[in-house]
Formats: structure tokens, C-alpha cells, sequence
């Protein structure tokens, strides 16, 4: 199956480099220069994934990004930054951006999240379309919040005892005062719905589905992007710590923790 791309890079030697290569690997490419191209080529072409340079002139990637996500696209966003600070990353998160690659970059890496997404992208379609077979559940959530600062924990993998997880046919998730439903892609904490990018929710329900057991790093790199970026990659605590700010917030009982050179689990202590 031939995949669409449409990649929007202002920096002409990088993006006649990564249309070739693009193309080369079998991609169908639409390549603009600016973020007034791409919102357009976005409308009109309707790519399976979007390669999206942060920095460029006019309307930047960001802006596209925040343009699309409001518009209720959910195409998969791979945004390209020569930002490397945690705050940068954030915000194109924040933006609805999927997932992202610091430049310079081997090309090999854009190849690798390209397919993750692609592959998370085809998963998601094809369990939406089993829920409309067997019938979309209801989706409420209720629970009561305790106040307590989040923190981290030394310890090995362990069963949550207090937990009770479960992960019903219809695709509902359920683990403390979480309700995740994975067909219609919606999360709740309590009464209260999570505004989840892409991989924000796909990281919550997998953490929520082994609730009580710690995941390590790779099994999660593996799981959530389909690739392991190796030790020295941010790219998970980034995450993590973003979907924090939007499940454990003041005046919950944080559930996301961190065991200290192993990764993480989701319990209620």
C-alpha cells in the first residue's frame, strides 16, 4: 500500500532531500515550502501523514498544527525542530503534533517514526471499525480525587493489588477512577474528559491496560512508537511528563510513577 506524505519544510536542500528520499522509499510526496501551503495542501490532498518543520515563515508549523487540530484532523503529525529544550517539545505536543525528530537527523529515524505512526494510524482504524460492528459503548466516568503530590518509587514491578483494571470486549478500559475508551479514542478521570493528543492517549491506555505493572522503557518504545530510540532518548519522559499535567492534576491522587531505572506504572499508592 502506497502511503501519502505531505511534507512542508522552508529549507529548500532539506526538503528536496527528503522528497527524493521519501519518494524513494515508496511514499506518494506533496512538498511546500510554507505553513500557507500546507494548510491548503492538507485540505486538498488529504495525506495519511504530515512531516511538518516547525520554523517557517509566515504561519509556522505550530500554527498548522494548532489549525488542524482544531479543524478535527487527526492526521498524524511528525513535526521537524532544531529546538532541543523540553519547553520547545512541549509546546509542539501541546499543539497536537504526534511525535517529533531534532535536527540534524538521519534520514533512517524520519523513516522509522514515519511507519510507527502509519502503523498506530492503521491499528486505531481497524479497532474503531470493530466497535461499529459490535456496537460503541457509553462512555462516562465518576470518582472521587484525594490530593497528594505525585512522586517516584525504587522499587521492581508489582501487581496493584487496590487496582481493579479492566479491559471489557466492547474496547472500555477501566483502572481506578480512569475510564478509557479506545474506539471512539476518549479518556475520563472521573467526571472530568482528557484532552489527549494522539500518542498521549495511546500512552495512558497502555499503562492503564497493565495497571499496576511496571513497564520498562523499551517495552513502551516498542509498544507506543515501534521503534526503541535507545537510552539516551527524552522522547518518553517528555511524554509522560505532559500527560501528567493533564491526568494527575492538582487536587487528584496522582496515578502516573515513576520507578527509577526501570519506567513506569500507573497505581493509585
Amino acid at each position: 500500500m502506497t502511503h501519502s506524505v505531505l511534507l512542508a519544510e522552508d529549507d529548500r536542500p532539506i526538503r528536496t532531500a527528503l522528497e527524493r528520499a521519501l519518494t524513494l522509499e515508496g511514499y506518494q510526496v506533496t512538498a511546500v515550502a510554507d505553513g500557507i501551503q500546507a494548510l491548503a495542501a492538507a485540505h486538498r490532498e488529504r495525506p495519511d501523514v504530515i512531516l511538518l518543520d516547525v520554523m517557517m515563515p509566515g504561519i509556522d508549523g505550530l500554527q498548522v498544527c494548532q489549525v488542524l487540530r482544531a479543524e478535527q484532523d487527526r492526521t498524524p503529525i511528525l513535526m521537524l525542530t532544531a529546538r532541543v529544550e523540553t519547553a520547545d517539545r512541549i509546546a509542539g505536543l501541546d499543539a497536537g503534533a504526534d511525535d517529533y525528530v531534532v535536527k540534524p537527523f538521519e534520514v533512517e529515524e524520519v523513516f522509522a517514526r514515519l511507519r510507527a505512526l502509519l502503523r498506530r494510524t492503521t491499528a486505531g482504524g481497524a479497532r474503531a471499525a470493530g466497535a461499529e460492528d459490535g456496537g460503541a459503548p457509553h462512555a462516562a466516568g465518576t470518582g472521587p480525587d484525594a490530593a497528594e503530590e505525585p512522586g517516584e518509587t525504587g522499587g521492581g514491578a508489582e501487581t496493584g493489588g487496590a487496582y481493579d483494571a479492566r479491559a471489557a470486549d466492547s474496547g472500555v478500559v477501566e483502572a481506578a477512577d480512569l475510564r478509557i475508551d479506545g474506539p471512539s479514542r476518549r479518556a475520563w478521570r472521573g467526571d472530568r474528559e482528557l484532552e489527549l493528543t494522539r500518542t498521549e492517549f495511546e500512552l495512558l491506555e497502555l499503562l492503564a491496560r497493565n495497571a499496576g505493572i511496571v513497564l520498562d522503557h523499551s517495552t513502551i518504545y516498542d509498544r507506543i512508537w515501534g521503534y526503541d530510540f535507545g537510552p539516551g532518548s527524552k522522547n518518553l519522559a517528555v511524554y509522560v511528563g505532559y500527560l501528567r499535567r493533564k491526568v494527575d492534576v492538582p487536587g487528584s491522587r496522582p496515578l502516573i510513577h515513576t520507578v527509577r531505572g526501570v519506567g513506569y506504572v500507573l497505581r493509585e499508592d
